[in-house]
């Protein structure tokens, strides 16, 4: 399916009923390169296809915000609502587990204290935004939730903890949680305020970067509010993908736009010239579009 080709809602793609359907804890399956063309050919009991569910998702969404502030109006259901309390409460238990005295700089051991939280009361969070009849999915949908926030062992996160985000909201759409008309808002309000958490957590615990693939990935931690982000500037009367390095430009429209606000998390985490810290993001702001932007920043993912 091509870029720019309008997807499926999100919850279009359901043939049973979800309280009729069997669920089952996720369990890791991609181990080395090769299980990755088993993960683009995978079935689920549907009979479609995970992967394209799940890139489906993302460019639903992708279209949904295109041209879009942050401060756009749109509709807040009660299951955002419940969604955002989730991820209060996730926050509050930052501020609840302060860093450890300890001789290494980086993963600070609190953190651990802070994940058993999470690990211990998944279920119970996911259970408040599901409805009671759908609680057979509880079990399943909260196991995305926990690897969304990062590694425990390691003290790390990075794009595939995000990823797992994206798939624990994806999975409340497949079941019926999240509603078309809730697209705007699971960008704008449950994703970006997943973003504040986890830049929260980055900085609190001082977190390493997982997978990080040095000044040639994309970036340490995230991906998608850069796909997202640019869509949103998609024909914007004067921020050009140039801009993005302007310092001036980022501090006045960050507020506005996802991009720009991981650019400015990015020059508060590193010092020195950006060209050299965020060499592939430099070479994005030569694109002449915020489209072709985009459309490039789909392939990539599809690719990494």
């Amino acid at each position: 399916m091509a870029e720019g080709e309008r997807q499926p809602p999100p919850d279009s793609s359901e043939e049973t009923p979800p309280a009729a359907q069997n669920f089952v804890i996720p369990k890791k399956e991609i181990h080395t390169v090769p299980d990755m063309g088993k993960w683009k050919r995978s079935q689920v009991p549907v009979g479609t296809r995970a992967y394209a569910d799940y890139i489906g998702f993302i460019l639903t969404l992708n279209e949904g915000v295109k041209g879009k502030k942050l401060s756009f109006e749109y509709k807040v259901s009660e299951a955002v609502e419940k969604l955002l309390a989730l991820l209060d409460t996730l926050d509050r238990w930052i501020d609840e587990t302060p860093p450890v005295d300890q001789p290494s700089r980086f993963g600070n051991k609190a953190y651990r204290t802070w994940y058993a939280k999470l690990d211990e009361e998944a279920e119970g969070l996911v259970a408040a935004v599901v409805p009671a009849h759908l609680a057979a999915a509880v079990p399943e949908v909260a196991v995305y939730l926990k690897e969304s926030v990062g590694n425990s062992t390691r003290i790390d996160y990075g794009t595939g903890h995000e990823a797992a985000f994206a798939a624990f909201l994806c999975c409340l759409c497949k079941i019926g949680v999240l509603r078309v008309d809730d697209q705007i808002a699971i960008v704008f309000k449950v994703f970006n305020r997943y973003l504040e958490v986890m830049r929260k957590l980055q900085k609190t615990y001082r977190m390493e970067p997982a997978g990080s693939q040095g000044v040639w990935g994309l970036d340490d931690f995230q991906f998608l509010p850069f796909i997202w982000g640019s869509s949103q500037l998609i024909d914007h009367p004067f921020l050009e993908p140039r801009h993005f390095v302007d310092e001036k430009a980022v501090n006045e429209n960050h507020k506005d736009y996802m991009f720009l606000e991981c650019i400015l998390f990015i020059t508060e985490m590193k010092t020195g010239p950006f060209a050299e810290h965020s060499n592939q993001l430099w070479n994005i702001s030569a694109v002449p579009s915020w489209s072709k932007v985009n459309q490039g920043l789909i392939r990539m993912y599809k690719a990494e």
